[in-house]
């Protein structure tokens, strides 16, 4: 019987959620539902240190904001429950017991100044990258080179421990990267990697792969950074016995800085000109202890829909030249195999482009909602059909949700200055009266949907021996104060004849003084 798909998502909670954790999570998220799997959320928090209040919930809004929905964590349950390791601590020290018993770890007693002496010697030697390994362990303070009495002695005396994973000295750890293909690493190149602190908690490596395998995760989808683990994690699960039901690994690329040089960071929030989280953080500086506020892609007006479509491409392609993605697009196209093996690059002129596409594509209601709700801030009230009107007037002209309402400020507000080049190019004495004839008919005009305003322009401007084209620039500029903008036929059957002929006489007058 086939297993079913399942994933999990495996954050720390020591801060915000980098957006490409957000990609890791959704990628996770995009292979379970395309195979009809179960997506997991599971709270690493074996760190104490540096767990920080608020991250956890935090986690859990930037999901549900970017429309991933979790099967099974903290807030849903689930049969593998708890989904917070804290809670899980008391299961994994038998796994650790197992793996000493079955000669695969040890007990080292090494305090912090051996260790230092120990880095120091071989750091003298010229030794690069002094580790606690296969060679330097035989000089340690461990159960490997104590009498098995002083190592009892030492346990029953409550001394201060860890637990060590014993890694052999010869031999090669392989296995097979969904992304990367097969991954060759020497076992000399692995340190005997601490698995049980000296507080009783698990570290990472070893509460990651009994969670793993106890909730039945087929499928570890994760950054490139834990790379280097990965065959230290092949290791482990070979000697707890569960090498047959091991997940499947694909390490995803890095995220670059726009320019290229570096991983994109949690550090350079708001540095570069742009959010890296997908919401806004208030957090507190390291350094000084006052309170910082990140910028969030939510709170900077970015729509869910944009931001996932954008974080999808940075990574994995189509193979077409198809760009524009709902979330469950995304779940019938995506595969594993289209991720690439490079980093990707950031492109915030990109991420903008999505946001426009979404935005300009939203239904006219949706767009008036938004409009109504930023006029309602600047003290202006505005009804729905008019709000619609508007919106579908300026939408192509905006990025983001607040721009509806900077675009349409031109319907709330009269100019009180007129473009200067236009006006020294185009104003004159005949357009003037042409206007101001226009103006006139305007206030008795029958039809003043935008075709019968054009018609009716047209009329007046021939009736006084010139074409159209010597004063629709003035015109706008008369009704708007602006040189370009929406169409000026519709924006004038928005604001109303009234309205639009008292703007006219208004510039009529004023430059005519």
């Amino acid at each position: 019987m086939e297993r079913e798909v399942r994933v999990r998502f495996a954050p720390s909670p020591t801060g915000p959620l980098h957006i490409g954790g957000v990609r890791t999570a959704l990628y996770n998220y995009l292979l379970a539902r395309k195979l009809g799997g179960k997506m997991l959320l599971r709270i690493e928090d074996t760190d104490q240190n540096r767990f920080v209040p608020g991250a956890e919930q935090y986690i859990m809004d930037a999901l549900r904001w970017c429309g991933i929905e979790i099967d099974e964590g903290i807030e849903q349950g689930g049969p593998h429950a708890p989904y917070r390791q804290s809670e899980r601590k008391p299961m994994y020290r038998q796994y650790a017991q197992q793996l000493i018993d079955s000669g695969h770890a040890y007990y080292a007693f090494d305090t912090a100044e051996d260790l230092d002496a120990m880095r120091a010697r071989l750091t003298a030697a010229k030794v690069p990258n002094p580790q606690y390994n296969s060679i330097t362990r035989a000089q340690m303070r461990n159960s490997l080179t104590l009498p098995e009495d002083e190592v009892k002695q030492l346990l029953e005396s409550g001394a201060q421990y860890v637990i060590r994973l014993k890694v052999p000295r010869k031999e090669e750890i392989r296995f097979n990267d969904l992304i990367r293909g097969w991954v060759v690493v020497h076992s000399s190149a692995v340190d005997d990697k601490v698995l049980m602190k000296s507080d009783g908690m698990p570290t990472y490596h070893l509460a990651n792969i009994v969670d793993d395998h106890l909730m039945e995760i087929t499928h570890v989808i994760r950054g490139e950074e834990w790379l280097p683990s990965a065959p230290l994690h092949v290791l482990l699960y070979r000697y707890l016995g569960w090498e047959a039901t091991m997940p499947q690994f694909a390490h995803l690329p890095l995220l670059l800085k726009p320019d290229g040089t570096g991983k994109l960071s949690k550090r350079d929030g708001d540095k570069l000109g742009f959010p890296v989280f997908p919401l806004e953080w208030h957090g507190t500086d390291a350094e000084t202890g006052q309170p910082t506020v990140s910028s969030g892609y939510r709170e900077s007006g970015y729509l869910p829909e944009a931001f996932i479509n954008f974080l999808a491409f940075l990574g994995w392609n189509p193979g077409t030249q198809q760009e524009l993605f709902s979330m469950q697009d995304l779940i019938d196209t995506f595969t594993i195999e289209r991720v690439s093996k490079s980093p990707a690059r950031f492109d915030q002129n990109k991420v903008r482009w999505y946001n426009e596409q979404y935005l300009r594509a939203k239904p006219d209601a949706e767009l008036a909602h938004y409009l109504i709700q930023e006029l309602h801030t600047q003290g202006l009230a505005v009804p729905q059909e008019k709000a619609e009107q508007i919106a579908a007037l300026v939408k192509e002209r905006a990025t983001f949700p607040a721009d509806l309402a900077k675009e349409a400020q031109l319907f709330f507000q009269r100019s009180t200055t007129y473009d200067e080049q236009v006006i020294s190019k185009k104003w004159n004495a005949p357009v003037a009266a042409a206007l101001a004839a226009f103006a006139q008919e305007l206030t008795t005009a029958p039809d003043t949907t935008p075709d019968g305003i054009k018609a009716l322009l047209t009329q007046v401007v021939e009736g006084q021996g010139m074409k159209l084209g010597q004063v629709l620039q003035a015109l706008r500029v008369a009704v708007t104060g602006a040189a370009a903008g929406p169409d000026l036929m519709h924006i004038m059957h928005i604001l109303g004849a009234p309205e639009t002929a008292q703007r006219i006489q208004l510039a009529v007058e004023k430059l005519a003084a």
